[in-house]
């Protein structure tokens, strides 16, 4: 049996309340290509989440035993919390000819962008500022002293997205997934990855 081909690694980020997540849940529904990389935490475990499915929930002295095996693509602490990307989830859903997407914050992107400079990054921007503001407070969960803390961290999150190879502006939903949908499948189609189809075309 053929070997697969080395699936392809998308970086996909956002500012808060952009929509990032929801996107990316739609992508993995209509894309079976398509799979997310599964970080590993140490916060505890929500409500209705599962180990192995929404995080890898390990304790801190786990969780650094793994960055002194130098484990990790990338990994921050969030006020208490750590939360990190595996290099080994990763390649193993590569190697089995997976996408992968890793759904990480600009400063995780920052750093796999330098470590995977083949990764292909994909911002997620608002269509505006009110629209932000809006969707922040429309879900009734914060402060408006924290909603204005998000936006201010927006501003220095959406800046970042000239470094990104592609922009998504997520005015619609259903547009905003296929465009995701549609960078992946002209990416799949580019000449190295058919050159593997052409090799056995001639044989």
């Amino acid at each position: 049996m053929d070997k697969p081909t080395l699936g392809q690694i998308y970086i996909i980020s956002a500012a808060s309340g952009t929509g990032k997540t929801t996107i990316v849940g739609q992508v993995l529904k209509r894309d079976p290509r398509v799979r997310l990389s599964i970080s590993h935490t140490t916060r505890p475990v929500r409500t209705g989440e599962q180990h192995g499915e929404d995080y890898f929930f390990v304790s801190v002295d786990e969780f650094k035993q793994l960055i002194a095996k130098n484990e990790f693509l990338e990994y921050a602490q969030v006020y208490d919390n750590f939360y990190g990307t595996n290099a080994n989830v990763v390649r193993d859903l590569q190697a089995q000819g997976y996408d992968v997407i890793l759904e990480i914050d600009i400063q995780g992107a920052t750093q796999i962008r330098e470590i995977l400079p083949d990764a292909l990054s994909i911002f997620i921007a608002p269509p505006s500022m009110q629209e932000l503001e809006q969707r922040l407070v429309g879900r009734g969960t914060d402060s408006e002293e924290v909603i204005a803390k998000r936006l201010g961290k927006a501003r220095f999150e959406i800046n970042q997205a000239r470094f990104f190879d592609y922009i998504v502006i997520n005015d619609d939903l259903e547009r905003a997934c296929c465009d995701v949908l549609s960078i992946m499948e002209t990416q799949r189609l580019c000449c190295q990855k058919q050159l593997p189809f052409i090799d056995e075309l001639l044989k």
